[in-house]
C-alpha cells in the first residue's frame, strides 16, 4: 500500500495528548515498560495477558468492594474466569464521573423532542426507579426486560437495574411480538417496561396490542409498566415511579463474573442465542476501548446512531464511563433527509460521531457535502461498524467531511459487546482498512490448516481469552450451543466467523462473514469485495451475492441487485462485469445478474446472505424462518420461490 492510500496521519500533538500515550507513560512509571510503536505495545498486551488486564484494573482505579484472588483462573476457552473474588458494580463507575459542568445526556428525536439531562436529574431518576424495583422485590440476578426505543428513559432504567446487580435485557419496539417472546422467554424476566409507541420515518406506531401479547406470551412477567411515548399515554404508574424520592443512590456489589445483561443473536432462522456478559468483563473492555481506541475525553459529546436492539446501544454506555455526554437519537437516519445527523453534529456539537457503514455509504451515494453545509470543526472522530466500510466511503469522508477527522472503522459484535479491531491514535488511516487490532485481543487470520497467516484472507481467530467473552448463553445446558458457536472449528480457540486479512503494518480488512464466503473455483472471495465495487456504481441501490455449490462439484454465483427507477438490467449488466473485472478479477464476475425488489435484512441491518443461499439450494427454511426477526420478511419470499424452482436442476 503506497502513500497515496494514507488518508490521515495523526499529528505529534494528537499522539502526545492521547489517552493511550498517557497510559504508556503510566506503564513506564509503574512497570518500567517502554514501547517504540503501537505494534510493540499490542504484542506485550497479548503475550502478557494477566499483566495487561491487571494493569487496566490499576490504571482505571476499579472500584471494588472485595479484592480478587487471581487475575485469570486458566487460559481454557470456554471456561476462563477473571478476577475471581472481586466484587464491583458497572453503574457505580458511571456515576463516579458525574459533574455539574456538563450534562449526562443529550437527547434528540425526529419528532422534535429535545432534552438535556443533567447528572443531578439522572441520579435522582435512577434512584427513584431503583427504589421502585426494590419494592417489587428485584435484586441481584433477577432479570428485568424493556421494550423501548433509544430515549433517556432507557438509560435510566438500565442504570437502575444495574445498580441493584439485576440483569438487563432489551428489545427495540420495532421488533415483532414473536421475536420479543423468543428472546425474553429464555431469561424469564419478572418485570417488563415498555413504551406505548414509537416514531420512525415521520410516522407514529402504537405498541399497545404488542405489549399485551408479549406480557401474555412471557409467562414469567408478573407486572408491566407502560411508559407514555410517541403520543400514546401510559397508565400513570411510570410518572409516579420516576418522580418518586429514592434517596441517595446506592450500588449493590456483584461478583466480577456475574451477568450484567443478555444480548441476542439475530434469530432469523432459529432460536436466538441469549448471549450473557459479565459486569467486570464489560467494564474493563469498555474503559479500554473508549479511552485508548476512541480517545474519548471528559466533557466531549459522544454520539452513536443505534437502536436499543443493537449491541452498540449497550456499548454507548461506555461514553459515560469516559466522562463524556452521551448523545441519544430516536428515529430514522433519513428523516427528513440524510443531513439530519450532520446538522445535529454542528449544533450540539458532536465530538465523536458513530454510525453504521451503510449510513456513510448512503451519504456518499447521495453526494452529500456536510463540510460545505455545516460547521463540523469540533468533530474529532467518526466511528463506523456493522458492515465493512468500502474504500470509496473512506474517500468520501475525507473529501466531504474533513481532512482532519479521525476515521475509526471498527469491528466486533454482539458476542463480545466491544470491538476486536478498531481505532489507534498512533497509526495512519489507510484507505479501506481498519487501523489495527485492539489491545488484549490476540487475534489472527487462520488458514484452513489452523495456522496464522499474514497478508491473505483467513478465518478471524482469537487465541487467548478476553474478559468480555460471554460467561454463558442463558439456558444453554453444558455450554453446548456456546461451544458449537465458537470452538468447534479450532479446538480451544475462538473462531469468530469473520473473513479477515491482517497486514504486516497491523492494518486489517474484513471481507464479510466466513459462512457467506464465495468459494469460487477454489479461490475464496469475501462478499465485501464485491459490495465495495457495487456500492459506488450509479443505478444500483442495493445488492446481495451468494455462491451455490452443486453436487457434481460445480458452482454457480448469482448476483441480486435492486436497481434505481428507470435503470434496466441490459444497461447495468455490462457495467457490473466491467467494474468487477477491472477492480477485482474475472473470478469475481457473477454467473447471472438478477433484479429483485428488495434485499432481505435482519432487524440489526445485516444482509441475510446465508438464509438466501439456503433458500436457493432448495432447503426448507420457511418453517424455521422468524419473520418478526427480519426487517423486511417479504423480501425473502422471492428467494424461497426461486429455490423451489431450482430443486432438481440446481442451476440459476
Amino acid at each position: 500500500m503506497n502513500q497515496q492510500n494514507i488518508l490521515w496521519t495523526p499529528l505529534d500533538e494528537f499522539i502526545e495528548n492521547s489517552n493511550l500515550k498517557k497510559y504508556e507513560r503510566w506503564l513506564e512509571k509503574q512497570y518500567g515498560l517502554k514501547f517504540s510503536s503501537y505494534m510493540e505495545l499490542w504484542e506485550w498486551s497479548v503475550q502478557n495477558t494477566e499483566q495487561f488486564w491487571e494493569s487496566l484494573w490499576d490504571y482505571f482505579e476499579i472500584i471494588h468492594h472485595s479484592p480478587y484472588n487471581k487475575v485469570l483462573s486458566s487460559y481454557d476457552m470456554p471456561g476462563a474466569r477473571w478476577f475471581e473474588g472481586a466484587t464491583l458494580n458497572y453503574a457505580e463507575h458511571i456515576f463516579r464521573m458525574k459533574s455539574d459542568d456538563r450534562p449526562a445526556l443529550q437527547f434528540r428525536s425526529e419528532s422534535g423532542r429535545n432534552e438535556t439531562v443533567s447528572w443531578h436529574e439522572l441520579e435522582q431518576k435512577v434512584s427513584a426507579v431503583r427504589s421502585f424495583l426494590v419494592k417489587e422485590g428485584i435484586g441481584k440476578g433477577d432479570r428485568v426486560a424493556a421494550y423501548i426505543p433509544n430515549i433517556p428513559e432507557a438509560i435510566i432504567l438500565f442504570l437502575a437495574v444495574n445498580s441493584l446487580g439485576a440483569v438487563w435485557s432489551c428489545c427495540s419496539p420495532d421488533f415483532g411480538v414473536s421475536t420479543v417472546i423468543d428472546r425474553f422467554s429464555q431469561i424469564e424476566p419478572t418485570l417488563l417496561f415498555a413504551t406505548t409507541g414509537y416514531i420512525y420515518g415521520g410516522k407514529t406506531f402504537s405498541r399497545a396490542s404488542e405489549i399485551e401479547s408479549i406480557t401474555e406470551g412471557v409467562e414469567s412477567i408478573r407486572k408491566t409498566i407502560r411508559i407514555p411515548y410517541a403520543g400514546s399515554g401510559g397508565d400513570g404508574e411510570w410518572d409516579e415511579i420516576i418522580s418518586g424520592d429514592g434517596g441517595s443512590l446506592d450500588f449493590t456489589p456483584v461478583e466480577f463474573n456475574d451477568p450484567i445483561w443478555v444480548l441476542y443473536s439475530s434469530g432469523t432462522t432459529g432460536r436466538p442465542k441469549a448471549i450473557t456478559h459479565c459486569h467486570g468483563g464489560v467494564l474493563l473492555e469498555h474503559l479500554k476501548y473508549l479511552h485508548f481506541h476512541n480517545d474519548v475525553k471528559p466533557g466531549e459529546n459522544f454520539f452513536w446512531y443505534t437502536t436499543t436492539g443493537w449491541m452498540m446501544w449497550n456499548f454507548m454506555q461506555a461514553s459515560l464511563l469516559a466522562g463524556a455526554t452521551a448523545v441519544l437519537y430516536d428515529g430514522s437516519a433519513g428523516h427528513p433527509n440524510l443531513n439530519t445527523f450532520w446538522k445535529m453534529s454542528a449544533e450540539l456539537p458532536i465530538h465523536h460521531f458513530g454510525t453504521s457503514a451503510p449510513y456513510l455509504t448512503a451519504c456518499m451515494k447521495q453526494e452529500l457535502k456536510p463540510a460545505i453545509d455545516f460547521n463540523l470543526s469540533n468533530l474529532r472522530s467518526i466511528g463506523s461498524t456493522g458492515a465493512p466500510l468500502p474504500p470509496e466511503a473512506f474517500d468520501w469522508v475525507y473529501e466531504s467531511i474533513s481532512e482532519d477527522v479521525w476515521l475509526c472503522s471498527m469491528s466486533g459484535g454482539t458476542d463480545m459487546c466491544t470491538a476486536f479491531v478498531g481505532g489507534c491514535p498512533y497509526e495512519p488511516v489507510r484507505r479501506g482498512r481498519i487501523q489495527n487490532r485492539c489491545l488484549g485481543a490476540d487475534l489472527h487470520a487462520f488458514s484452513e490448516k489452523g495456522e496464522p497467516i499474514t497478508g491473505s484472507l483467513g478465518e478471524m481467530v482469537i487465541q487467548k481469552p478476553m474478559p468480555s467473552m460471554p460467561v454463558f448463553f442463558w439456558g444453554d445446558k453444558n455450554h453446548e450451543r456456546y461451544k458449537a458457536s465458537y470452538f468447534e472449528t479450532f479446538e480451544g480457540k475462538w473462531r469468530h466467523g469473520d473473513w479477515i486479512s491482517i497486514y504486516e503494518n497491523g492494518s486489517v480488512v474484513i471481507q464479510g462473514r466466513s459462512d457467506a464466503t464465495l468459494n469460487r473455483k477454489g479461490i475464496r472471495i469475501g462478499t465485501a469485495e464485491i459490495y465495495a465495487v457495487l456500492d459506488q456504481m450509479e443505478g444500483i441501490r442495493d445488492s446481495l451475492i451468494v455462491n451455490i455449490e452443486q453436487e457434481d462439484g460445480r458452482d454457480t454465483m448469482p448476483l441480486f441487485v435492486v436497481l434505481d427507477d428507470g435503470v434496466g438490467l441490459e444497461e447495468i449488466n455490462p457495467k457490473i462485469k466491467k467494474e468487477l473485472k477491472a477492480q477485482c478479477s474475472p473470478r469475481h464476475l457473477p454467473d447471472e445478474v438478477i433484479a429483485v425488489q428488495a434485499i432481505p435484512y435482519t432487524l440489526s441491518g445485516k444482509k441475510m446472505e446465508v438464509p438466501v443461499k439456503k433458500a436457493l439450494m432448495g432447503m426448507d427454511i420457511k418453517k424455521a424462518m422468524n419473520k418478526d426477526a427480519m426487517k423486511n420478511p417479504e423480501a425473502m419470499e422471492v428467494f424461497i420461490e426461486m429455490g423451489k424452482g431450482l430443486v432438481g436442476q440446481r442451476n440459476v
